[in-house]
């Protein structure tokens, strides 16, 4: 059974990469296809400086030990394609609930009541879980977000197999993602564009006025004036607000916990939802290897330890590189991290960075520490 706090389930937010790391789950789901004919094959990630047209990133999925690339994809369609595979697959849904806490199997509401026991709780609610906040682990709220908008596909000179982004020191960085199509709407495709801020500053966005802005924006990426033209009220913009967070023990009497509500960060490594697909996997292939639930549960926790922490790790390390006050850190990456990423070598590290597969997450489980099948 799923709880959900909405009265219908339904997406929020917008566009996102789909990593081969999550690409390989969904694989194993059989719902490779569908995302495929809604999303947009991407082939690379490529980054310039503002001023100067430097390049100063740029990942080729083509560099993989074993190539792949990913998919760029609405929320919309990512949430179509799994909720009708939950419908099918006979999955209860409760609506109009929100759970703030589980004690030992059972689920305590906004409103007080208690659930019968549950043999298993996973809770997969977010960064913002209420459950995880309270498993001793407080979340450090980060200085910078973006805001973010869905636009009709801008159409040349955009790459239409590519996240874009254009940086203006480390204080400002836009972007524009393909993300394939809706069902329903096979010929209109779509495009998530973002620009980063400081979250205190928002309310000064928002009062500053929608003209101003874009007259910014056009200076530090002139090429945007279609998807611009596309954004023509600020309501359109939502702000997305960013913290880090990692659960030393993603479980607990009768409890798993998945996704952003173990390990949220910056999303400058794109690994969001493909690290909440990877511990779904995992957890499933716990719970199929042990009869247990003690013994299912400490292994799911073994399994995702260290490619969680390397890449909690690498994003809070990187993410100052790319949002930031002051000139070293953006001079260090356009002078020094830009030809680092040229060395021999370099671009296969930093592609498998990009997709996830360091530590790779798609070996055997008994490779990364959970009991090896019987």
């Amino acid at each position: 059974m799923v709880h959900e706090r909405f009265a219908a389930p339904r997406p929020v937010g917008a566009g996102f990469i789909l990593q081969p790391s999550g690409l390989d789950v969904l694989d194993g789901l059989g719902l490779t296809p569908q995302v495929e004919a809604l999303g947009q094959r991407i082939d690379h990630i490529f980054g310039r400086e503002a001023r100067r047209g430097r390049v100063v990133l740029d990942v080729r999925y083509s560099d993989l030990k074993r190539p792949r690339p990913a998919i760029g994809i609405h929320r919309a369609a990512m949430f179509a394609i799994l909720y009708e595979a939950c419908v099918e697959a006979g999955v209860d849904f409760e609506t109009d609930r929100e759970i703030i806490a589980a004690d030992a199997g059972r689920l305590i509401d906004s409103a007080g009541r208690r659930s019968a026991p549950f043999n298993l709780v996973v809770d997969a609610s977010g960064a913002r879980s209420a459950i995880a906040s309270g498993m001793g682990v407080g979340r450090r709220d980060l200085a910078w977000g973006a805001l973010w908008t869905t636009v009709p596909w801008p159409g040349a000179p955009f790459d239409p197999t590519a996240l874009q982004q254009v940086y203006l020191g480390a204080s400002r960085m836009l972007g524009v993602l393909p993300t394939g199509v809706l069902p329903g709407a096979p010929d209109a495709p779509l495009a998530t564009f973002f620009w980063s801020l400081k979250t205190e500053i928002w309310p000064d966005w928002h009062a500053l006025g929608l003209e101003v802005w874009k007259d910014h924006c056009l200076r530090v990426w002139p090429e945007l004036t279609p998807v611009l033209d596309a954004i023509t009220d600020r309501e359109q913009m939502t702000l997305a607000s960013y913290g880090h967070q990692t659960l030393a023990r993603p479980v607990g009497e009768r409890l798993a916990v998945l996704g952003d509500a173990a390990h949220c960060t910056s999303p400058q490594l794109g690994q969001g939802v493909n690290m909440g697909l990877i511990d779904a996997r995992a957890l499933a292939d716990a719970l199929t290897l042990h009869r247990d639930l003690p013994t299912a549960l400490n292994a799911y926790a073994r399994a995702r330890r260290w490619h969680v922490r390397l890449y909690q790790a690498l994003s809070l390390g990187f993410t100052p590189f790319y949002q930031a006050d002051g000139r070293l850190l953006p001079w260090v990456r356009d002078h020094v991290l830009g030809k680092v990423a040229r060395l021999p070598l370099a671009p296969r590290l930093l592609a498998a960075t990009v997709a996830g597969v360091l530590l790779d997450p798609r070996a055997p489980p008994s490779a990364h520490g959970a009991a090896a099948r019987p």
